[in-house]
């Protein structure tokens, strides 16, 4: 790329930062929320010196609650919506705030019917985001007729989106519509406010978004000539990766593939309207899986695993040029981890994104392991590990003797040092950005694991407490960051 490179906010400066999702942030209810705890969050990131919160995708997960297949690309979580919150801007009662999340949601409702100002504020935004919220909004009322089933499975009228079909719903279903619609503008509305407490706290929002989506998703449904669906809405192939440093028989995920050909002529427009969108709530934007845009891995929908999978060209430099059309800058980040190309390092590198480097990869392998520190890059991030490694101390306690010696001879550590020795050599490395999960933080071992790649049981819901948090160890987290040189020092 000719000139200079995008500029990318991530990298005005040595930051470190903290990935959790906000499900994972203590409270009552099944799932954290973004409220007095988020906020109560963003103190604690402050006085341990961090100033990038790191989230998985904040859209709404199915029934197994992995963020990385959602039943829209652009709706929220509604799960974490605060309805305290809602007791302070006056549009619930203490008594209301304890009710259901719908039912809560319906009594705010009604509250802003009778304020002119703040029916206003909801009618425009859903008004601005109807393109694709009129469908989110059928997508998730039709589902919950036709009894959870998946969009392929319901009666051909609805399966097609014949336009009768769909009129009659929306004059019967009104009511319900209406109410998937509130609730996300009451998500949003919260998200913006807690971005905008971040930001005052000189932290960064880095968000998630997977390149693919869900097959039972609004989008597909809504969008099936935009994806390799054959007449019945079934994917003739399906998305994963080969075998892989997680796997022997790869991943397979089972999304569908886009068809990057009609995205071309339409401009990528789908794309950078969810882009868009998310930056909109979000300072910069981690892209999953960056590496499908060059090439992705092609599984005939009929195998049972990835190995059977081909390489096919991804839309390549053509869909960057898109987005630096729109925006002028590319705050992104790029997940290049797993089987990596030259191609795919020279697009990275083309549009100036960032890569990324994990420390639990780096001791495998001899001196050109690319994930030890000398081959670290100052424009890029470092990791310990992300939401798919074990913690770091459950991975140490999970090596070998000698691969747990070798580890601490390379780092100059003792055995009770981890995982301070691992944190300390991200925050050391020349790399612009350092990135720690909150289980490090908080030196918690491989029973805070949040996800394990390949499996469907236990993922997603782990959450800490306040009570794991030592002020003591924040304070040496802070003085850490300014020995590293990414805060000042006080």
């Amino acid at each position: 790329m000719s000139g200079s490179e995008p500029m990318n906010r991530l990298l005005e400066r040595r930051r470190a930062g903290v990935i959790l999702h906000p499900t994972s942030l203590p409270g009552p209810g099944p799932v954290g929320r973004i409220g007095a705890e988020a906020w109560r969050f963003l103190d604690w990131m402050h006085a341990g010196g961090f100033s990038v919160w790191q989230l998985l995708p904040i859209n709404p997960p199915h029934r197994d609650g992995s963020p990385y297949a959602c039943v829209s690309a652009f709706a929220g979580d509604v799960r974490l919506i605060d309805l305290e919150s809602l007791v302070e801007t006056g549009w619930l009662t203490p008594a209301q705030a304890r009710m259901p999340l719908g039912q809560a949601l319906s009594e705010a409702r009604r509250h802003l019917e009778a304020n002119d100002g703040d029916w206003l504020e909801y009618t425009e935004f859903a008004r601005a985001q109807a393109h694709w919220l009129d469908d989110f909004a059928l997508f998730v009322v039709i589902k919950r007729l036709q009894g959870d089933r998946p969009w392929w499975a319901w009666p051909e009228p609805l399966r097609q989106r014949a336009r009768p079909r769909l009129e009659q719903l929306r004059a019967e279903m009104s009511e319900a519509l209406e109410a998937v619609r509130f609730a996300q503008f009451v998500f949003f509305r919260q998200w913006h406010a807690l971005r905008a407490q971040a930001n005052a706290r000189d932290i960064l929002l880095l968000g998630d978004m997977p390149i693919f989506v869900a097959h039972d998703s609004a989008d597909v449904w809504a969008h099936p000539e935009d994806f390799d669906l054959d007449v019945n809405g079934q994917p003739r192939t399906v998305a994963g990766v080969p075998p892989d440093y997680f796997s022997e028989t790869g991943q397979r995920w089972g999304n569908p593939h886009y068809r990057w050909d009609r995205m071309a002529e339409q401009g990528y427009e789908w794309w950078l309207r969810r882009i868009e969108w998310a930056l909109n709530g979000l300072d910069a934007l981690r892209i999953d899986h960056f590496r499908a845009f060059e090439a992705y891995w092609s599984i005939p929908v009929d195998e049972p695993t990835a190995i059977g999978g081909h390489w096919e060209p991804g839309p390549g430099a053509s869909f960057f040029e898109a987005l630096l059309k729109r925006f002028g800058e590319l705050p992104l980040l790029a997940e290049d981890l797993g089987v990596i190309t030259p191609p795919v390092t020279a697009l990275r590198e083309q549009f100036g994104l960032p890569g990324m480097k994990i420390l639990q990869f780096a001791f495998d392998g001899g001196p050109d392991n690319p994930y030890l520190p000398e081959h670290h890059v100052e424009r890029g991030v470092v990791y310990t590990g992300t939401h798919d490694n074990d913690t770091t101390l459950g991975w140490f306690e999970g090596l070998s003797p000698v691969d747990q010696e070798r580890v601490l001879q390379r780092l100059g550590a003792a055995p009770e040092a981890m995982p301070g020795a691992l944190i300390r050599t991200a925050f050391e490395s020349c790399a612009r950005l350092a990135v720690i999960p909150m289980q490090d933080a908080l030196e918690l071992d491989g029973g805070h694991r949040m996800n394990t790649p390949s499996t469907t049981e236990g993922n997603w819901a782990w959450r800490f407490d306040w009570d794991q948090v030592d002020p003591e160890r924040t304070q040496q987290l802070r003085h850490l960051n300014e020995a590293t040189g990414r805060i000042e020092a006080a």
